[in-house]
């Protein structure tokens, strides 16, 4: 029971880690809350299920497909929305605002267009992977092997490339970062890029795992995904991941029975923020976040 609980936190956890990292690599180099990510991945899970159900695409193309969609979308909004909100000096409060604002666009146009009626990819739910005690449906067991990959790989590209040194870069200073010489405009595309297509990728996992989704969905992710970016330190892209994962295992953890009898799974909400409390007792910078010098 223990290791069949701790492989579907895993696969939870990859999938809060993918999008926390979107989440946490906008707010570091744009000082920008994105309330309207989970409806981001939402769009992204519908261009997924359009390309592989009513198209009839394979489910990887549709995949691909549909975190290039996502990116693209992410890239035109720059231009449209919040780059003229920066020129325009725009504070804190009038960005989350206008987050907040596209959120629920991007939910009303998905409803217009695809209907609210439930969704669902191309895989059979029955089928079933053993490995030992473990029993893993084939959408956790692609979700766990794709998210894996990509974690590693965005961890690869933050870490030894030279865009994720420049991300890294105007993140810890934005200024000294133009003043260096970094093309801080091209970093800005480059961040709504990746996380566009972290935000594409995480929504057709979940949307896998959960076998069925409508346009309600992402928004429902949206607050493990920011507790999973302020339990790894607000602005940290290896927090996120690391908080993404804690959270995930945590809360499918919590419903052991060896535990006290285990909560509800209703409660796993409840659990996140529980964790997310504790931690922030103990680290107020969260897991990997830094202590603000003043």
């Amino acid at each position: 029971m223990f290791l069949q609980l701790l492989a579907n936190g895993l696969v939870t956890g990859a999938i809060y880690a993918l999008a926390a990292v979107g989440v946490s690599l906008i707010y570091g180099i744009l000082r920008l809350v994105h309330f309207a990510y989970g409806d981001v991945m939402t769009f992204g899970a519908y261009v997924g299920v359009l390309c592989n159900m009513t198209l009839g695409l394979d489910l990887a193309l549709s995949v691909v497909l549909a975190m290039l969609a996502t990116a693209a979308l992410s890239v035109v909004l720059e231009p449209v929305l919040w780059m003229p909100l920066r020129r325009r000096r725009a504070g804190f409060m009038s960005l989350f605002l206008a987050s907040i604002g596209l959120a629920l666009v991007l939910r009303q146009a998905i409803f217009l267009a695809a209907g609210p009626q439930p969704r669902s990819f191309d895989v059979d739910p029955f089928k079933v992977h053993t490995l030992g005690s473990v029993r893993l449906s084939g959408a956790q067991a692609i979700a766990i092997v794709i998210a894996v990959v990509v974690i590693v790989l965005v961890g690869l590209m933050l870490g030894l490339t030279s865009i994720g040194r420049t991300m890294r870069a105007v993140s810890d200073d934005r200024a000294l970062a133009a003043i260096a010489g970094v093309d801080t405009g091209r970093v800005v595309l480059l961040t709504w890029v990746v996380a566009g297509l972290l935000a594409a990728l995480a929504g057709v996992l979940a949307a896998l795992v959960q076998s069925s989704f409508d346009p309600n969905f992402g928004f429902a992710l949206l607050l493990p995904v920011f507790a999973a970016v302020v339990l790894g330190g607000i602005g940290s892209a290896y927090g996120a991941l690391a908080g993404g994962l804690v959270l995930g295992v945590a809360t499918e953890l919590s419903t052991w029975e060896s535990l006290g009898g285990g909560v509800d799974p209703v409660y796993k909400p409840v659990v996140a923020f529980a964790v997310l409390i504790l931690v922030l007792l103990l680290r107020p910078n969260g897991l990997l976040g830094r202590a603000q010098v003043a």
